[in-house]
């Protein structure tokens, strides 16, 4: 769609159609309302039709469930799998939520401190991390099988500031398995697997024995 080429009656139909293509039913009445007269569901598809509008060959959906209750967020991501089948564009998904991961993804990439940690096949990353932050990640997931009350691992210290990051791995600090390499030279992505590589100095060690973070 070009819409600086448009008439307003023309935009307005566009509009229209948009929000019909996200799910929005009532598109005309929706359309006179402010923000702040929409559920948080409804904002979501908003902006997603406002993304899609110039028919992007990738979408870029940055936390788009955050703040949604647990119906609304399957609803939102349901619609974004289902626009990206119909159009064939790409999804990039930025989410501190692994379970969202999980069941929406095909390759992930485990970011800390600005870097890339860990990149993989989702299946391949959950099954087998071999990098500490991404084990100290999928360690903290709630488990239903866990009993109640029981204490929660956790991974110790905090992330760096930004004015005074470490000169090598960022990630040194909180590791359990540091060694003075790790505080002394950068660690470069290197190949685990197929398609599987972490910026670690001992992420092929980890992947050997180390299974336990704490």
């Amino acid at each position: 769609l070009h819409f600086p080429k448009m008439s307003f009656c023309e935009m307005d139909k566009a509009a229209n159609k948009m929000f019909g293509k996200v799910g929005i039913s009532d598109e005309k009445n929706v359309m006179k309302k402010y923000p702040h007269q929409l559920s948080g569901g409804m904002r979501q598809r908003v902006m997603i039709s406002m993304s899609l509008a110039c028919e992007p060959d990738i979408l870029i959906a940055d936390e788009p469930t955050t703040a949604l209750d647990v119906t609304v967020q399957a609803q939102i991501l349901d619609l974004i799998k289902n626009l990206q089948v119909k159009s064939g564009m790409s999804v990039i998904l930025i989410t501190h939520d692994l379970g969202v991961i999980a069941e929406n993804c095909d390759d992930v990439a485990v970011m800390y401190a600005g870097r890339i940690a860990e990149k993989a096949k989702v299946a391949t990353l959950f099954k087998r991390p071999c990098h500490p932050y991404t084990k100290g990640l999928l360690t903290s997931i709630v488990s239903l099988a866990q009993e109640s009350k029981t204490i929660l691992p956790t991974i110790k210290g905090n992330v760096p500031s930004l004015l005074n990051m470490p000169k090598a791995c960022r990630f040194a600090d909180r590791c359990p398995w540091v060694e003075d390499i790790c505080r002394e030279i950068v660690p470069m992505e290197r190949k685990i697997g197929r398609n599987h590589t972490a910026a670690c100095h001992l992420a092929c060690e980890i992947k050997k024995g180390k299974n336990d973070f704490i």
